[in-house]
């Protein structure tokens, strides 16, 4: 076997690897296998299997959804985290999560991301390539972004309206308002559909979001946002608190939104749930945000240990799995 190493410009590394019956040189029956990828942000990342001279399929670079770029930002509550020179990337097609202790930032990176706390200059954050920094919520939606916040009542649905009505909160721009009057018809129908796609047990559509237990508000809330097809989705705490088979159900869903080509940014405290979901783990610890890293790279004692503010390389990855394999970002 020959292999050889290229670079241009630190942006694609290519590895050449030829297995031939005469020591490595190409031949009849040899097998060539290009591996590219990304070294410099493009997203670049795919892999050429050649038999005879044939060569398989190739992946091209993938959009940047959501981009932070050093993002800091002092906390207006005296007790919470200030963020710290934030930097962040979120392709379609992948979930990118974050880990960490409650009260490192969490509640801060959620309300400057949603449009709720405005950042200083608008380029700190961007949205499918546009500055959306200094934009308020209602724009950040226009771009393509959804949310899913970690309080379910008061935030993510007002506990005394009626699920139609909360469907209307952040679905107004799906044909339930028309002309400034309210389609009842529209908003009780898409609230129809959240409820029986996503099994959410309760009265109906006219039952207010009070009435229902914590998992199916849940599962209303993240059917809700999904449905609104968004372009990037930044989903807290999803399955806090829910049943196993309605945690079962949210994660699917999330899963089949990456696969669709949605970004995802989750935020979350149960590590089994982001190694089981992400694509790329990062760790938020004392408003820092630590390198993204694959599942297949790190361990939940790294990770683990990382959650301390401690960042350090990543562990190396597991045995058998190369790195071509690992990475998809």
């Amino acid at each position: 076997m020959a292999t050889e190493t290229f670079s241009d410009a630190c942006i694609i590394s290519c590895t050449v690897e030829t297995n031939g019956p005469h020591g490595g040189d190409a031949g009849h029956g040899s097998r060539t296998v290009i591996s590219l990828k990304d070294e410099g942000g493009t997203g670049w990342d795919a892999r050429l299997v050649g038999h005879d001279g044939r060569a398989q399929t190739i992946e091209g670079p993938k959009e940047v959804r959501l981009e932070v770029e050093h993002l800091s930002l002092a906390s207006v509550d005296p007790f919470g985290t200030s963020l710290k020179d934030i930097c962040l990337k979120v392709r379609s097609g992948e979930i990118v999560g974050i880990a960490g202790v409650s009260g490192n930032g969490q509640k801060e990176l959620m309300a400057t991301l949603s449009g709720e706390r405005l950042c200083p200059e608008a380029s700190m954050i961007k949205l499918m390539g546009q500055e959306v920094g200094t934009l308020n919520p209602a724009k950040r939606r226009a771009h393509g972004l959804t949310f899913v916040p970690e309080e379910r009542l008061g935030r993510g649905a007002v506990p005394p309206m009626t699920l139609a009505y909360n469907a209307l909160l952040t679905g107004a721009q799906q044909g339930m308002v028309q002309q400034g009057l309210i389609r009842p018809a529209v908003m009780r129908g898409f609230s129809r559909t959240v409820i029986d796609r996503f099994r959410v047990k309760c009265g109906g559509d006219q039952s207010v979001a009070s009435s229902l237990s914590g998992g199916n508000l849940q599962k209303y809330i993240v059917g809700r946002e999904t449905m609104l097809q968004p372009k990037m989705m930044i989903v807290a705490q999803p399955t806090w608190g829910v049943d196993v088979g309605a945690a079962q159900l949210i994660r699917q869903a999330l899963i089949d939104l990456r696969d669709q080509g949605v970004g995802l940014l989750v935020i979350s405290e149960e590590l089994d749930e982001l190694f089981s979901i992400s694509d790329r783990i990062a760790v938020l610890a004392g408003g820092r945000l630590s390198p993204s890293v694959k599942p297949a790279e790190t361990s939940i004692e790294q990770i683990g240990t990382w959650m301390s503010g401690k960042f350090g390389d990543p562990a190396p990855a597991a045995s058998g799995v190369s790195q071509l394999e690992a990475a998809h970002v």
